[in-house]
């Protein structure tokens, strides 16, 4: 009977440790996340400015339609992305880095279509 309890209870213990390492698992990539959470709220500002002289649109959920374009866009599901973004969330660290090079990246495009060349630094 004790050894049928101790194999239990390792048997438990090792189904628990790989799930874990499972969860610790990060779908999507920093360079991936950066550029999806970019386009994500390019469209959060299309669809906060159409609102503003559209309000019908807020009826029509447009803002999901625009966030399934967006997971299609880069071949992913939404699925995929919420799991990825509560990893990140979950790692405060690997977040803070993700938001920073989301700022970056902001700040390149923004600097390109402001020179006259369009070119970045």
């Amino acid at each position: 009977m004790k050894f049928f309890l101790f194999l239990s209870t390792l048997l438990c213990l090792g189904w628990m440790s790989c799930k874990s390492s499972a969860d610790k698992k990060k779908p999507l990539v920093l360079n991936t996340m950066k550029l999806i959470m970019w386009d994500m709220l390019k469209a959060d500002e299309w669809y906060i400015r159409k609102t503003v002289k559209d309000s019908t649109l807020k009826n029509k959920k447009e803002n999901i339609r625009l966030y399934e374009q967006v997971f299609a866009l880069h071949n992913i599901t939404r699925n995929q992305f919420y799991t990825s973004y509560k990893y990140y969330e979950a790692h405060p660290v690997e977040f803070k880095i993700l938001l920073d090079s989301v700022d970056a990246f902001a700040h390149r495009e923004r600097y390109t279509l402001s020179s006259p060349h369009g070119q970045a630094p």
